[in-house]
């Protein structure tokens, strides 16, 4: 056994290789702002850490650092009226999809202006008017609830995807196969993207899964899969190109594995002792997505330094009214306890 499995330094080397050719590039316009929004992501989840560590933040709460590309790349192939669904690391995707900082941040403090009245957490979020149908805790749930969402859009006939994140870990579970089967089926207009950090909750996928080429996954239901770079907003947005306009045209699901990678622990209590310092800061060096963007921008002559450092300000400053909104918004009213449950 030990000499089939492979570290996860090696892992980050053929990680790395996905990226050699090199991806459609963005327009000025596209990277400046995939630059915003990644590093709004970014510093929200820094500001949400601190904030967690202050016990302003109580319950769970996984952060979404070094995946910003994924979510992100995939909103700029999305048209008005397709939906997300996601698991439990979901600030980024509510942040990609537009839904206010302050009502995100007000959420995970649990108060009145959160998204879910301060009564879902960091884990429990939704907005119908964006389209966002969840933050789900059960790993692998919102896979059933996605692809129903797709079934929604092929019953109706519009021309709308159904997007469903999840992770390496969950794509272990078995009601993701049952989805998989069903989607191909009924040919639904469904993208799967498995989000593949590389270590689940905490071990490694050359430890956990027989096949750890995630995009294989759907071989068995004859549904399509390809490997991208999910460090590179680029080939992310290519990626989903190629997927919404597959989906779009009535051929079915397909699976996208973003091998991306997360900077922090599994969730706030995790010391993320089962990899080393060495191999999270070799990514942050040579595959940050953020840092992509900048040194392209900069490279290209598209934006100057002190205009950069503009953009970090104005997103310091919309996360910093978050953290302000969401530290003094009151507390929901205790009647709260007893609204939008079934009876």
């Amino acid at each position: 056994m030990a000499t089939k499995a492979k570290s996860a330094a090696a892992e980050a080397q053929e990680h790395t290789a996905i990226g050699a050719t090199e991806p459609p590039a963005l327009t000025k316009e596209q990277e400046l702002e995939a630059y915003r929004e990644m590093l709004l992501i970014r510093r929200f989840e820094e500001k949400a850490g601190q904030m967690y560590g202050m016990g302003l933040i109580g319950g769970f709460c996984h952060l979404y650092i070094g995946q910003e590309a994924v979510v992100v790349g995939m909103q700029m192939a999305m048209i008005e009226g397709d939906q997300v669904i996601t698991g439990y690391r979901d600030h980024g995707h509510m942040l990609a999809c537009g839904l206010d900082a302050k009502g995100v941040m007000a959420e995970l403090t649990g108060r009145r202006g959160g998204l879910s009245k301060g009564k879902g957490g960091s884990m429990h979020m939704f907005s119908v008017e964006k389209n966002f149908y969840g933050g789900h805790g059960i790993v692998g749930a919102q896979v059933s609830l996605g692809t129903g969402l797709g079934f929604a859009n092929w019953y109706r006939g519009n021309k709308n995807v159904s997007v469903a994140y999840f992770g390496d870990g969950a794509a272990n579970q078995g009601q993701v196969y049952e989805s998989f089967n069903m989607a191909e089926l009924w040919k639904l207009p469904v993208i799967y993207v498995i989000e593949n950090n590389r270590y689940a909750m905490g071990t490694s996928v050359t430890r956990s899964s027989a096949q750890t080429d995630f995009s294989k996954r759907g071989i068995s239901f004859n549904i399509p899969g390809e490997q991208v770079d999910g460090m590179d907003v680029r080939a992310v947005k290519a990626a989903a190109d190629r997927a919404t306009k597959w989906c779009r045209e009535g051929n079915g699901p397909i699976i996208l594995e973003m091998q991306t990678y997360r900077y922090r622990g599994h969730s706030m209590s995790d010391p993320a002792k089962y990899r080393t310092r060495e191999e999270v800061q070799n990514v942050r060096e040579k595959s940050d997505p953020i840092e992509q963007v900048r040194a392209r921008m900069l490279k290209n002559g598209w934006a100057k330094e002190d205009e950069l450092k503009k953009i970090d300000a104005d997103v310091r400053d919309i996360v910093n009214q978050a953290s302000e909104f969401a530290t003094h918004d009151p507390e929901p009213d205790p009647s709260e306890l007893y609204t939008d449950i079934l009876r």
